[in-house]
C-alpha cells in the first residue's frame, strides 16, 4: 500500500490564482513580469523585481539562467549570458525568491526549462522552493504527459504548475494543459522566441478562445508584449498579460530605476 503524503500547501490554495483573480475584480486583469535571475547581478535582479511589484505588477515570473534556452529572444538570452557569466547558479534562484518574498508579497513563479530541475531532483527542488517562499514552476519545454514526476512533487508540495499552450496545439492538447495547469495557463501569442513585437498575431485571441470553450478560467498570454496598449487589448479577452523581454530591455538600457518606471507604464494598461 502506497502512503499518502498531504501537501503542505493546500491544493485549492494558489497564490497565482488568487492573485490574477482579484487583479480581475480590481482592475482589468493581471500583469505578469519576467526577469531573469542574476542579470546583471544577483542584487540588482532582486531589487529589480521588487521595483516590477512596487510599480504594478502582480505576479513575479524569475527566468533561471540556463546554457541552451529554445524559447528565449536575443534580448533574454544575452541577459542570461550575463548572467551565467557572473556565477549564477541555480541554487541562487532560492536565494533570489526568498529575498523577494521577505520585501513584497507578490507571488513568485519560476521559469526553468526541465533539465536544471532532473539534475537537481525534482523532489529536492520542490522542497527547496517551497522553503524560499515560492509559488511554482513555469515550464516551457516539459509537456504534461512527460511530467508525471513533477505533477507527484508539486502535489505532495501544493506548488502551482504552469503548463503552455500553443496555437498549433490540438484541443485534446490544450485540455491537457488546463486540467494540470494551478495558477494560470500560459497562452503563447504566436510561434516563435520571445521579444516585444509592434502587432501581436491574432493567433492570441483565437488560442484563448479556444481554450474557454475547453474549460479554461485563468489564462495568461505571453510573447511579443510591450506597451500598455497591448496590455488593455489582452485582458479584452484574457485574465493575464505577460512581459519580459521589453523589461529585461529596460533594466539592460537604464537600471532599477528604468524598469520601475516601465512596470508603471505596462500597469496603466489593467486599468479599466
Amino acid at each position: 500500500m502506497t502512503d499518502v503524503q498531504t501537501p503542505s500547501r493546500p491544493l485549492a490554495a494558489s497564490p497565482v490564482a488568487s492573485a490574477i483573480a482579484t487583479a480581475n475584480t480590481d482592475r482589468a486583469g493581471a500583469l505578469v513580469g519576467y526577469l531573469p535571475v542574476g542579470f546583471p547581478d544577483l542584487d540588482t535582479s532582486i531589487d529589480a523585481a521588487v521595483a516590477l511589484v512596487e510599480n504594478g505588477v502582480d505576479v513575479l515570473e524569475l527566468g533561471l539562467p540556463y546554457s541552451d534556452p529554445v524559447m528565449d529572444g536575443p534580448v533574454i538570452q544575452a541577459a542570461t549570458v550575463k548572467a551565467l557569466e557572473g556565477g549564477i547558479r541555480l541554487k541562487d534562484a532560492f536565494t533570489a525568491v526568498e529575498r523577494i518574498r521577505a520585501r513584497v508579497d507578490a507571488p513568485v513563479l519560476l521559469m526553468t526549462y526541465w533539465n536544471p530541475v532532473l539534475q537537481y531532483g525534482v523532489d529536492r527542488f520542490a522542497d527547496d522552493l517551497v522553503s524560499a517562499g515560492g509559488a511554482g514552476l513555469i515550464t516551457p519545454d516539459l509537456t504534461v504527459d512527460s511530467g508525471a514526476d513533477w505533477l507527484a512533487a508539486s502535489d505532495r508540495t501544493g506548488l502551482d504548475r504552469v503548463f503552455l499552450a500553443a496555437p498549433t496545439s490540438t484541443d485534446e492538447r490544450l485540455r491537457l494543459a488546463i486540467e494540470n495547469s494551478r495558477g494560470f495557463v500560459y497562452t503563447v501569442s504566436t510561434m516563435g522566441i520571445t521579444g516585444a513585437r509592434a502587432d501581436l498575431d491574432a493567433a492570441a485571441r483565437s488560442l484563448v478562445a479556444r481554450l474557454r470553450e475547453q474549460g479554461g478560467d485563468s489564462l495568461c498570454v505571453g510573447i511579443g508584449i510591450s506597451t500598455a496598449e497591448q496590455i488593455a487589448e489582452i485582458l479584452g479577452y484574457a485574465d493575464g498579460a505577460i512581459v519580459g523581454s521589453a523589461l529585461v530591455k529596460a533594466l539592460s538600457d537604464g537600471g532599477v530605476p528604468a524598469v520601475g518606471r516601465l512596470a508603471a507604464e505596462l500597469a496603466a494598461g489593467t486599468r479599466r
